[in-house]
This record gives C-alpha cells, structure tokens and sequence, in this order.
C-alpha cells in the first residue's frame, strides 16, 4: 500500500486511515458530518495527493487529447481546465478526469487514483502521434482546499488574486514560498475553493503554511468520508460507483461533456445511442420513508418490479434527509417519479429529484 507525503500529518493528527485505491487515506479525524459542515461553511483541507497526473508535450498533443477524450478541448485556452470522460470501445467510460490546458503544446491531465494505470496504458495505445507523455503521479502531491473561506484565507500565501479567479481556470504561481505551484480553481464539493498542485517534496511546508494561514478562519483537515456526502450532496458522479466501464456517459448524464462536434473513441456508437435514446438513465432521488439507500440496492416500481440499481447513497448532512443516486429505466427517469429502495427487504418510498440537493 502507498502513502502520501503527508500520511504522518494524518497518522499524527489522529486520522482514521484505511486503504483506498492502493494508499494509505484519511477516511475521517473528527467525523464525517462536522467534517462535511467545515467545507460547507468554513473551510477544510483534504490530501487528495492519490489522484494521478499525466503531462502531454508536443504539436499534436492536443490531437491526442481529442481523440481519446468526450469533451471538445479545442475551447480551452491556456489557463483553462475542462472536465471529461475517456470513453471505451463498447460505451462505457475509462474514466472521468479533468484536462488543464498549460499552453498550445503542453497539457496536464488528473485521473482517478484508482484507474492510473489503465488510464496510462488506455492513453497510450492511443498515442500514434510522437506525443511526449510523462507520468507524474508518484512525484506530485494535491491539495483540495474547499469552502467559501477558501479565497481569503490562502490569500496571504500567494500573489495570486484567488477571489478574481473564474471557476474552472488555474495559474502557475508562488504559493507559501514554493515556485511553480499550480492553483486552480476546481474541487469536487460545490463549496468553492482551489486545488493546490505541487511536488511531493515541498508537502509538508505547504500544508503547514496552510493551517497557519488558514488558524483564524477555522480551517481543520477533511477525510475522504466527508469528500463523498459533499459530492453527493452535488450530484457528482463517482468512478466506480454511478460511472464505470459499462455505463455510457449518455447515461450517466454526462452528454453535457460529450461533444458530436469531432470524432474520438466511440463516437459513432454514442451519437447512435443519442439519437435513438438511453433505456436508462443516472438518476438522483430523495426518500420520503425512513431508511439510508446503499450502494447496490435494488430499485423497484410500486408493483415490486425491479427497474434499476443505486449506485450512491447516504444521509444529507445539510438536509438531514436521505438522498442517492442510482440508474432507472428511461421511464422513471422525470423528477418527481414515485420510485421504491429496497433497505434490508422493506421497499421504502422515494422521489426522483433532479441535483444538487442542496442549494450551490
């Protein structure tokens, strides 16, 4: 199992560690739901340093990029970053990432940890066109400072102006006295915030700047726990749970980020499933009866028919209710549609509610 250059921050810090795609995580330090409130209100800081980065050099790098990737990187502009899939051969996803565009020649992908290698390995069978690509995942380490403090209380470590920063765009910059630092702001919480890339050496200077400057605003570290209700709260899809290598991103929900305006993997069979409409579709629902939906419960009609399967669940800590997301046949699909949870052989009523399910 690997560690990050901050696991004895974590150890010492009193954090739960368990493992998770291959490394050594904080799932949690004071608990999930003061946690998730932290991001939500204040501001929090998760080590998410697991997360892969590829670098793409070269002429036809972004050609690459557009070959193997849904979304239309030839908007970006340098600065710019842009969320996307890999799509397989048989309409599934390789995997979400985020493509950062560094200048015409040069771009920064971030995958999942857990996919790094199948990601690398995908990328590469692609790569027919002399593209230079470095895998920089073991030597960088990322930070996600998440919350609506976050601007002002990084804003003493850098000259960057973080509260003029548009969402979805990065600088390279000094951050707490490290040059060539990547800031950007993106996260995964809907909370605000930026992603601090840098290398692993500079780890524990940088996270101790952090919690310095960050002392009088409240900041305190987040586990991976309070990182998966804030995105589910939003409605974000996580990779291996509501996206996988046989869901279509049509399905998931994801055609905003699946452009027919060039060709790329699988491009064919997608506008084809388009046209034709999804039998399924990622939908997210609240219950009305009590109970918590888990991953991989049965989803049924009023009739007990089975019509799809949850794929993320659990209490909202904003709302205090309980909320999931999970594939249903096309029908069931509309929001406000009467679905039933299968918890522990009760069928508990739901509604199919269109996120985020709590206000951005």
């Amino acid at each position: 199992m690997k560690n990050t250059a901050l696991t004895q921050k974590h150890i010492d810090l009193g954090a739960k560690m368990v493992p998770f795609a291959g490394y050594n995580m904080p799932v949690q330090y004071e608990g999930v739901n003061v946690e998730h409130m932290t991001v939500r209100e204040g501001v929090g800081v998760f080590d998410v340093s697991h997360m892969g980065e590829f670098f793409l050099k070269g002429p036809k790098a972004l050609d690459l990029i557009q070959k193997v990737s849904s979304n239309d990187a030839s908007k970006l502009f340098d600065g710019k970053a842009q969320y996307s899939c890999l799509p397989n051969n048989d309409g599934g996803i390789v995997d979400d990432l985020i493509i950062y565009k560094i200048s015409d020649e040069e771009y920064m992908l971030v995958v999942n940890a857990s996919n790094i290698e199948k990601d690398w390995n995908w990328i590469s069978s692609h790569n027919d066109l002399g593209v230079e690509m470095t895998n920089r995942s073991d030597e960088m380490s990322l930070l996600a400072i998440q919350g609506p403090k976050a601007a002002e209380a990084m804003q003493s470590l850098t000259d960057v102006n973080l509260k003029e920063m548009v969402y979805y765009t990065f600088e390279k910059g000094t951050f707490a006295g490290v040059d060539n630092v990547i800031i950007s702001a993106t996260g995964y919480t809907g909370s605000g915030g930026f992603e601090i890339y840098f290398d692993s050496k500079d780890a524990n200077k940088i996270w101790d700047a952090v919690f310095a400057a960050g002392k009088s605003f409240g900041i305190q570290p987040i586990g991976l726990a309070a990182r998966d209700t804030l995105r589910l709260e939003m409605g974000f899809c996580l990779y291996g749970n509501d996206i996988s290598d046989t869901t279509s991103p049509l399905e998931a929900g994801l055609g905003w980020v699946t452009k027919f305006t060039k060709e790329f993997t699988n491009s064919a069979a997608l506008a084809k499933q388009k046209e034709e409409g999804v039998k399924r579709k990622l939908v997210g629902f609240e219950l009305v009866d009590k109970g918590i939906p888990r991953h991989d419960y049965i989803i049924q009609d009023a009739d007990g028919n089975e019509i799809g399967i949850v794929t993320s669940g659990t209490m909202s800590p904003m709302t205090k209710k309980a909320i999931g997301l999970g594939y249903v046949k096309t029908e069931f699909s509309a929001p406000g549609s009467e679905i039933y949870i299968e918890v522990r052989n009760k069928a508990l009523k739901a509604e199919v509610k269109k996120p985020p399910f709590v206000e951005k």
